[in-house]
């Protein structure tokens, strides 16, 4: 591994070369790195309470399948399917109470200071800042046969088996879907998140999107010009549809 650009937050890994031998994968929060070697032991460095420094939980990283980051804190998968935690507490680095709840752990997925588990039986287990997707308790009993979760930076978006839709987290910025007009959202293909806004691609070829109107969550000046849609890219702010056509609406 070769590392570059501000030493403080991953920059410098000169602490930790002698480690890197073997590295598979790669992930990051927003201030460090982490790195999966083929034995499956982790590997951090960085801005240390931001994902850099893993020393309190390095005996339990072993077995790691996949790391997930959000803004300032880490979560590894392993493969048996439990999860640990590291990193900033209030951004997900500490799973808390719902710890004894991370088994059978299909696949990680953030905002920026949360964290969402969809387990093996479609059930979803959540962690991190309450009001940017960590806490889903109003959700809870919606939170079933979930296939896929998204995110913008401040909620999260899960798509259910029969094609509906659950929302939580921040209301302004993507955990309020009722701004699409319909609640539950229905017949969605897939999601896509930018920071602040989700967009949705319904089975018709359709889009539907909710959250900062200034960030993507409003459609209305392209809506007309939003049909038979295959794919949408999200920035930070902005969404970009391609058509069935090879069109591009944005």
């Amino acid at each position: 591994v070769v590392t570059w650009g501000r030493s403080a937050i991953g920059g410098e890994s000169q602490r930790v070369q002698h480690l890197l031998r073997d590295v598979c994968k790669l992930e990051s929060t927003h201030f460090a790195f982490a790195a999966i070697l083929a034995d499956g032991r982790v590997v951090t460095w960085g801005q240390p309470e931001d994902g850099g420094d893993s020393s309190s939980v390095q005996n339990e990283l072993r077995n790691v399948a996949s790391i997930t980051g959000s803004l300032s804190a880490s979560a590894a998968l392993r493969f048996d399917g439990s999860v640990v935690c590291w990193g900033d507490a209030e951004c997900g680095g500490d799973a808390g109470d719902v710890q004894r709840q991370l088994k059978h752990v299909k696949s990680l997925h953030a905002s920026d200071k949360a964290f969402a588990a969809i387990l093996t039986d479609g059930s979803v287990v959540t962690w991190g800042h309450e009001d940017m997707g960590g806490d889903s308790t109003d959700v809870k009993d919606q939170l079933k046969e979930v296939q896929e979760i998204f995110s913008t930076g401040f909620a999260f978006a899960a798509l259910r088996r029969d094609a509906t839709v659950v929302t939580w987290g921040d209301p302004f910025h993507g955990g309020d879907s009722s701004a699409s007009g319909s609640v539950p959202l229905r017949n969605v293909r897939t999601i896509r998140g930018a920071n602040r806004a989700f967009a949705a691609i319904l089975l018709d070829g359709s889009v539907v999107a909710w959250g900062d109107a200034d960030c993507g969550g409003d459609i209305s000046k392209v809506k007309d010009q939003l049909v038979n849609v295959q794919e949408i890219s999200a920035s930070e702010r902005a969404f970009t549809a391609i058509l069935a056509t090879g069109r591009v609406v944005s």
